[in-house]
C-alpha cells in the first residue's frame, strides 16, 4: 500500500511516499525552496558569478578602438576581437554549434545534467531571484506565513522591495544582452536618457520581461516543460553516468528517531525522513524517489542531507553524486570507469570538429568578390579592334581595418585593364569597382574563355583572392 504524506500544509507542496515497488506523483501549488549551505552550493554560487561577471563585462571590452564582440545583425555582421564573421561564413558559426553539442553529450555521458545545475543561465538567474526573496521576505518558513497573511505595510515593503530587485535585475539583465547585439555604450546611454530607438526600447523591454517572468515565476516550469534538453537527456545517460543519487540501499527504511537511537536497534536505515532533501530542491521533487527528468543536479539536496548526517553522527553521502553501477556493487574492479567506449567516442568526435572548425577559421581568408557582367551587351570592339568586355567587381573587406586591393588577371596572355586597377575599402564594408577587360582578338581562340581576376591586398600581406570569370567573344 502507498501512503500518503502531507509535508508542512502551509507550503502547499504534497508528495505521496513511493511504494516499494516505486513510482510517485507530485503536485505543487508554489515551490518554497529552503536556504542551504554547503559545499555543492558555495561551489555553484562561485561558478555562477564567475560565469555572470563573464557575461556582463564581455560587451564592455574593446579591441582596436572598438567593441570587441558585436553581433550586428542588422549590418549581418559578427565581431568577436580580431575576427569578422559574415552571413557567408556561415560554416563557422555551423562548425562553432556543433563543437557546443558534441561537448553538451560528453560532459552529459560523464556527469548527467551538470549544465542544468551549474552553467545554465535559467539555473543562474533563479538563484538570483530567490536570493532577493530571502532578503526581502526572510527564510522558507516566514515566506510561507507571509503570503498567508492579508496585506499589511510590512508584507506591502516587502514584497514591493523584492519586485523592484527583480525588475532592477531583468532590466540590466537585458541591457546587457542587447549590447551584444548594438553598441553597448550609446544602448545604456540612450536608454536612460530615453533617446533609444523603437527597437532598441522593444528589444530590451522585451528580453526584460522574459527574464523577469522565467526567473520569477517559471522558474522549474522552464525547466521541466519549456526546455527539450530535460527530454532527451536520458538518451545520453547509462549505468555509469555520474548523477545526484539516493542510496537507498544504505537509507531505507527511513524513519524518524533520536540522534542517541542506533538505527539498527530499530531496524532503520540512515534516512530520517526529514523532507530536507525535498524543501531545498528548486523543481520540488523527492530524489528519494528515483531519478527524475526533472532532477538538474544542483546539488543542493546533497547539501541538505550532508548537514542532517553531521547532526546525526553518521557518515556523509546518504545522498551524493555518483553512478547507478556504484550503488549496487561493492567490488571496485566493477566500479564506474568514465572512459568507456561511449566517452572516447563523443571526446574523440569533439577533436575532430574542433580542429575542422580551427582549420575553417585559420584559413579563411578575409576577403571576398564577386564579379557581374554587363548585361546591356556581351561584348564590343573598341577603335583599336580589341574585343571589350565590362565587368563590375564587388569587393567585400571582411577584415577589421581599411584595405587596399591590386585588381590583376590570370589565364590570358595578352589583355588590357581599363579603369582604375586598385580599389580601397573600408573595414566591415563592401566597394564596387567597375572595370573593362580589353584582349586582341587573335589572342581568343574560343567563343569563351576562363579566367580569374586576382585581387591583392597591398595593405595586409598574404591575402589574396582568385575569383572564376569568363571573358565572352562571339
Amino acid at each position: 500500500m502507498e501512503q500518503k504524506v502531507t509535508v508542512q500544509p502551509a507550503d502547499k507542496v504534497k508528495i505521496q511516499r513511493p511504494s516499494k515497488k516505486g513510482g510517485s506523483n507530485t503536485a505543487r501549488n508554489r515551490i518554497y525552496v529552503r536556504d542551504v549551505k554547503g559545499g555543492m552550493e558555495y561551489f555553484r554560487r562561485s561558478w555562477g558569478f564567475i560565469l555572470l561577471a563573464i557575461f556582463a563585462l564581455i560587451p564592455w571590452l574593446t579591441y582596436n578602438g572598438q567593441q570587441a564582440v558585436l553581433l550586428d545583425i542588422m549590418e549581418q555582421r559578427f565581431r568577436i576581437y580580431g575576427l569578422t564573421l559574415w552571413p557567408q561564413d556561415f560554416t563557422v558559426l555551423a562548425w562553432f554549434a556543433i563543437v557546443a553539442a558534441v561537448a553538451l553529450f560528453f560532459v552529459t555521458t560523464i556527469w548527467g545534467r551538470v549544465w542544468c545545475g551549474f552553467m545554465c543561465p535559467q539555473t543562474t538567474w533563479t538563484f538570483i531571484f530567490m536570493w532577493f526573496e530571502k532578503k526581502f521576505e526572510g527564510p522558507r518558513n516566514k515566506r510561507i506565513k507571509l503570503d498567508e497573511r492579508k496585506m499589511d505595510f510590512d508584507k506591502f515593503w516587502r514584497k514591493t522591495g523584492k519586485q523592484l530587485g527583480w525588475i532592477s535585475v531583468a532590466l540590466l539583465t537585458s541591457l546587457t544582452f542587447v549590447g551584444y547585439f548594438t553598441d553597448v555604450r550609446q544602448l545604456f546611454a540612450d536608454f536612460f536618457t530615453l533617446d533609444a530607438g523603437f527597437w532598441a526600447t522593444f528589444s530590451v523591454l522585451f528580453f526584460a520581461f522574459c527574464t523577469y517572468g522565467n526567473a520569477g515565476y517559471m522558474r522549474e516550469i522552464m525547466c521541466t516543460h519549456m526546455c527539450p534538453y530535460a527530454r532527451f537527456q536520458s538518451a545520453m545517460f547509462d549505468k555509469d553516468t555520474y548523477t545526484v543519487s539516493y542510496d537507498s540501499n544504505r537509507g531505507e527504511p527511513r524513519g524518524p528517531r533520536s540522534r542517541k537511537a542506533d538505527p539498527a536497534e530499530k531496524g532503520l536505515g540512515h534516512c530520517i525522513d526529514c523532507y530536507m532533501c525535498v524543501q531545498v530542491c528548486p523543481t520540488g521533487i523527492d530524489i528519494r524517489n528515483g531519478l527524475q527528468y526533472e532532477c538538474i543536479d544542483c546539488g543542493a539536496c546533497i547539501d541538505a542531507c550532508n548537514d542532517v548526517m553531521d547532526k546525526m553522527n553518521y557518515p556523509r553521502g546518504l545522498i551524493r553524486f555518483t553512478t547507478e553501477r556504484n550503488l549496487n556493487t561493492t567490488d571496485k574492479a566493477q566500479k564506474t570507469n568514465p572512459w568507456r567506449m561511449k566517452t572516447i567516442g563523443y571526446f574523440v568526435i569533439m577533436l575532430v570538429v574542433t580542429s575542422v572548425m580551427i582549420w575553417d577559421v585559420a584559413t579563411r581568408v578575409p576577403l571576398e568578390v564577386d564579379v557581374l557582367r554587363d548585361r546591356n551587351s556581351l561584348y564590343q570592339e573598341n577603335i583599336q579592334g580589341e574585343i571589350e568586355n565590362v565587368y563590375t567587381l564587388k569587393i567585400v573587406n571582411k577584415s577589421q581595418i581599411d584595405q587596399t586591393y591590386k585588381i590583376d588577371v590570370e589565364g590570358l596572355s595578352q589583355y588590357r585593364l581599363i579603369g582604375n586597377a586598385e580599389k580601397s575599402v573600408g573595414a566591415g564594408e563592401v566597394g564596387s569597382l567597375p572595370i573593362t577587360l580589353a584582349v586582341p582578338p587573335n589572342e581568343l581562340s574560343d567563343s569563351i574563355t576562363e579566367f580569374n581576376f586576382v585581387v591583392t591586398s597591398e595593405t595586409s600581406e598574404g591575402v589574396t583572392l582568385k575569383q572564376e570569370s569568363r571573358f565572352i567573344y562571339q
